[in-house]
C-alpha cells in the first residue's frame, strides 16, 4: 500500500503538496489530473525515490518494483526486439548466469538456472516483446531494426514496450499516449485493465483515463484529493462540491455581514454594548468556509471565414504519395482517393500509423502535391493546416508577438501591436511572455501558439493532424468548443476520441491503400480492431502450422503441385505485420464509394440480416423491461444520493467516512446507469432490426 500522512512537497519556491493525506491499495489503477505545472510530475519523482518530502511520510512496501518510462529517447545499435527483452533485468540477469555457467562446465548451476528461467516464462520472453511491439504500431520487418533506426516518436514507443516488458509491482505512466495512434492506444487500454500491479497513470486523454482509470487523484493548488471512479465521474463530483462549497460560502458571507453590521451600528452604545461583544466572539469563533478558487478554463474561438466556396475542394481518383528526388519514380500511398467537402463538413480520419494518414490530409492541406488524378480547389479556398510536428516548425529565436507580426505582414492583415496582443492574450500570451523567446517554451504552450497563428489567418478548410499532443486537459476541451462554433470545413486527425465525437460528424478509414467511409461510430471501431487482431492471430497460428506440417500427399496434383482450395486460404489479417507474415491483404468494411460519401449522397442501405426467430424478440423485450426497470431504480437512488452529497453537513471533517462511503457509491451507481443504459440502447437497436 501506498500512504500518504500529512505530506508536503516545494520545488523551489513553490509549494505543490500541502499536507496531503491518502492511501492507494495494491493493485488499485489511478489517474492523477490537475493542470500543466501542479505537480503531477513531481509525484512521480517523489515516489520514484528521485525527491524527498518537505514534511510528512510516504510509505511504501520496499520490496516492489517500480517501472516507469524514462523522458528521453532511448539510442544504440541493439535491435528493437533485443532492447524491448532488455526491459526485464531479472530475465537478463539469468541469461548472463546461465551464460557464466556453461563456459565453467558446471552443469549443477546449469540446471537450476534452465528451471529458474522457466519459472520466470523465460522461454516466450521473445513472443511477448513481439506482441509488444506489433501491439504499439511496429511492423514484423522492423523489429529487428536498430533503436537508433528509428524517429523520436517511434523509440518512445520502443521506452514504452520496454518498461510494459518489465515485471512491476507499480507502475507510472506520465503521459504514455503522445507518441501513439488511436490503434496503438485502444491497444495500449486493453493491456492497462490487465495489469495486476499498482498503476499510476498522467494523461490528458479523458478517454484513456476513463478506461484505465479506477481511481482519480486531482491535484490543485496544493491540494491532492482522491475521488472514487475514473475522469468522468470525477468531473461530476468534483462540480458538485464545487457548487456545494459556493453555495455555503455564500450563506456564510451572508451571515458575517448582517454580524459586522450588527456590531457596526450598536458596538458604541450602551445598551447594546454586551450583545455587539457576543457577536465579535462569535465571528472570532466561526469557522470560515474557503471560497471557491478553480483553475480558469482558456477560451477562444475561430474567426468567421471570409469566404465560403462550394464546394471547397474537390478530388478526382488522386493519388496521394511521394515522388523521389530523381523525378521520375514515386511511391504512392493512399490510391484513387475521390471526395468533395462541402461548407460545414466535418470529417475525422481514422487508421493505424503508417497507412496513409498524415499523408491524404497533406495532400489535402496543398502541403504535398498530388502524384496523379485531379485537385480542384474553390475559389476563396483558405486552408489552414496543423501538422503532426507543427511546433518544430516555429523559430526558437522568435517571440510570440513576432511570430504574429511576420505572418500578419505575410498575408496583409493589420499589424497594429495593441490589436496582436490583444489576440494573443486569448490564447494566454499576455505581458512578458508575448514578448518572451519561444525556444524555452513548453511543448502546451508551442502547441497553442501554433494554434493561435493558425486562428488568425481565418481558414474556411482546416486541416488538423493530431492537434492535441502536448495540450492539458483544459486547453483541450477549449479546443473543442473552438471547433464545435468553427463555420468552415474541418478534417480532424486525431486519438483523442473525446475530440472526435465532439467535432467531427463523419469518419473515414485510411487502411490498405485506399480512403473508405466508416460508417459505424468509434466503438464499432474498437470492435473491429478487436476482429482484426483475433483474425491475425488466427491467421499466424495457421501459417505457423502450415510451415510445421508437411502438405498431405493427396493434395498433389497430376503435376506434382498442389491445390490453393480452402485448405490454404489464410484468415484476414488485421495488421501489416501480420498481413505480411502470412500474405494476404486486411479486410477493410464494405462501404459506398468514397466521392458519394463524401459528396453528402445517400449510401446504400446494408444487406438486411438473417430474420431471427420470435423467440430471440421476446428474449430481447424482456431483457429491455429488465433494464428499464433497472435504470429506474438507479436513476432513483442516483437522485437521492445527489440530494445526500449537496448536503454541506456531509462535509464536516467528522463525517469524512459518510462522505466517502456516499461518494463511492454514488460513483458505483453512475457506472451502473450508464451501463444499464447502453444496455438498452443495444438491446432496443437488436430488436428494432427483427421488426
Amino acid at each position: 500500500m501506498i500512504r500518504f500522512e500529512q505530506l508536503s512537497l516545494r520545488r523551489g519556491a513553490k509549494l505543490l503538496v500541502e499536507r496531503a493525506s491518502l492511501q492507494i491499495a495494491p493493485g488499485e489503477h489511478v489517474g492523477l489530473v490537475g493542470a500543466n505545472g501542479s505537480g503531477k510530475s513531481s509525484l512521480f519523482a517523489l515516489l520514484r525515490g528521485e525527491l524527498h518530502a518537505d514534511s510528512g511520510e510516504l510509505a511504501m512496501p520496499p520490496t516492489w518494483r517500480i517501472a516507469h518510462v524514462a523522458q528521453h529517447a532511448p539510442h544504440g545499435d541493439r535491435p528493437a526486439v533485443e532492447f524491448v527483452i532488455d526491459g526485464d533485468r531479472e530475465l537478463r540477469a539469468l541469461e548472463a548466469a546461465l551464460a557464466e555457467a556453461e563456459d565453467r562446465h558446471d552443469g549443477h548451476a546449469a540446471g537450476e538456472l534452465h528451471a529458474r528461467l522457466a519459472d520466470h516464462d523465460a522461454y516466450t520472453a521473445r513472443s511477448r516483446a513481439e506482441s509488444l511491439l506489433l501491439g504499439l504500431g511496429f511492423r514484423t520487418g522492423e523489429l529487428e531494426q536498430p533503436v537508433s533506426s528509428f524517429s523520436g516518436g517511434w523509440r518512445m514507443r520502443l521506452a514504452l514496450a520496454q518498461v510494459l516488458m518489465q515485471p512491476s509491482d507499480l507502475l507510472l505512466l506520465d503521459e504514455p499516449t503522445n507518441h501513439l495512434d488511436l490503434d496503438a492506444v485502444i491497444w495500449l487500454e486493453d493491456w492497462l485493465a490487465r495489469y495486476p500491479g499498482t498503476l499510476l497513470v498522467i494523461s490528458h486523454d479523458r478517454d484513456f483515463l476513463d478506461a484505465v482509470a479506477r481511481t482519480t487523484l486531482h491535484i490543485e493548488r496544493g491540494a491532492l484529493r482522491r475521488y472514487g471512479g475514473n475522469y468522468s465521474t470525477f468531473e461530476r463530483e468534483r462540480t458538485i462540491q464545487i457548487a456545494v462549497q459556493q453555495a455555503a460560502w455564500a450563506r456564510q458571507q451572508q451571515r458575517v455581514a448582517h454580524l459586522e453590521s450588527f456590531i457596526a451600528r450598536f458596538k458604541a452604545k450602551a445598551s447594546k454594548a454586551r450583545q455587539a461583544q457576543s457577536r465579535v466572539k462569535a465571528l472570532e469563533r466561526m469557522t470560515r468556509v474557503a471560497p471557491v478558487e478553480v483553475d480558469g478554463n482558456p477560451e477562444f474561438g475561430f474567426l468567421e471565414p471570409a469566404a465560403s466556396p462550394d464546394p471547397m475542394l474537390r478530388l478526382e481518383e488522386v493519388d496521394c504519395g511521394y515522388r523521389h528526388e530523381d523525378g521520375t519514380t514515386a511511391r504512392v500511398v493512399v490510391h484513387g482517393v475521390s471526395l468533395t467537402l462541402r461548407p460545414g463538413q466535418r470529417v475525422g480520419v481514422l487508421g493505424a500509423n503508417g497507412q496513409g494518414k498524415t499523408t491524404l490530409v497533406r495532400t489535402l492541406a496543398g502541403d504535398l502535391p498530388a502524384l496523379s488524378g485531379e485537385t480542384v480547389p474553390g475559389r476563396g479556398l483558405a486552408v489552414g493546416y496543423f501538422a503532426q510536428h507543427e511546433i518544430e516548425r516555429l523559430r526558437g529565436g522568435d517571440t510570440p508577438l513576432e511570430a504574429l507580426t511576420r505572418l500578419a505582414r505575410s498575408i496583409g492583415a493589420p499589424t497594429r501591436e495593441s490589436e496582436l496582443r490583444a489576440f494573443l492574450g486569448r490564447f494566454d500570451f499576455s505581458g512578458d511572455m508575448a514578448v518572451s523567446p519561444i525556444a524555452p517554451f513548453s511543448g502546451g504552450e508551442k502547441a497553442r501558439l501554433a494554434l493561435a497563428l493558425i486562428v488568425f489567418q481565418r481558414p474556411n478548410l482546416l486541416v488538423l493532424d493530431e492537434p492535441t499532443n502536448h495540450l492539458d486537459l483544459q486547453m483541450r476541451e477549449a479546443l473543442s468548443l473552438a471547433l464545435a462554433g468553427f463555420e468552415g470545413t474541418l478534417v480532424l486527425v486525431s486519438h483523442d476520441r473525446h475530440l472526435l465525437r465532439s467535432t467531427v460528424d463523419e469518419l473515414v478509414l485510411v487502411a490498405d491503400g485506399q480512403m473508405r467511409p466508416w460508417d459505424g461510430d468509434l466503438d464499432e471501431y474498437r470492435s473491429w480492431l478487436a476482429d482484426r487482431a483475433r483474425a491475425a492471430q488466427a491467421a499466424t497460428r495457421a501459417a505457423a502450422a502450415r510451415a510445421a506440417a508437411p502438405r498431405p500427399a493427396a493434395d498433389a496434383g497430376p503435376d506434382g503441385t498442389f491445390a490453393t482450395g480452402t485448405h490454404g486460404t489464410a484468415p484476414p489479417a488485421t495488421s501489416d505485420a501480420a498481413a505480411r507474415a502470412v500474405g494476404v491483404e486486411r479486410p477493410v468494411p464494405p462501404a459506398p464509394t468514397p466521392v458519394a460519401r463524401m459528396a453528402g449522397a445517400t449510401a446504400p442501405a446494408p444487406a438486411a440480416p438473417r430474420r431471427t426467430s420470435n423467440r430471440e424478440s421476446v428474449r430481447l423485450e424482456r431483457e429491455i423491461a429488465k433494464l428499464e426497470k433497472a435504470i429506474e431504480t438507479l436513476g432513483a437512488e442516483k437522485a437521492a444520493l445527489d440530494a445526500t452529497l449537496a448536503d454541506t453537513a456531509l462535509y464536516a471533517p467528522a463525517r469524512r467516512a459518510d462522505l466517502d462511503r456516499h461518494s463511492a457509491r454514488h460513483a458505483q451507481v453512475c457506472a451502473e446507469l450508464e451501463a444499464a443504459e447502453a444496455g438498452w440502447l443495444e438491446k432496443s437497436e437488436a430488436l428494432a432490426t427483427l421488426a
